[in-house]
């Protein structure tokens, strides 16, 4: 046999016992069909600004739907990042909210 086939057979019999790449596994929907965590609404977090943020942050997050929340105060310097899911959390110099958005 020559070395090409040789070569040729090996490579077949190799290829037989790559990997092969996982299927991807899709959220499931609750009921309303929305995939938990993957939403934003600040709006219905907004009864919460001019609370302070250490109290209310957790709060904020569960009215939202928000996975992360992110705080910060005015003037800060922030990433520009776009995250759908992510709460933004500004507060004043004293620590109480001032503005809730999406991103």
């Amino acid at each position: 046999m020559s070395r090409v086939a040789v070569v040729s057979v090996v490579l077949v019999a190799l290829a037989g016992c790559a990997p092969r790449a996982a299927a991807p596994v899709a959220a499931t929907p609750v009921l309303g069909g929305e995939v938990p965590g993957t939403r934003c609404d600040a709006g219905a977090a907004a009864a919460l600004v001019g609370r302070a943020a250490d109290a209310s942050a957790a709060e904020a997050q569960r009215l939202s739907g928000a996975r992360t929340v992110r705080r910060y105060a005015t003037g800060d310097a922030v990433t520009m990042d776009y995250r759908a899911d992510r709460l933004n959390v500004e507060t004043d110099a004293d620590g109480a909210i001032v503005k809730l958005s999406c991103g």
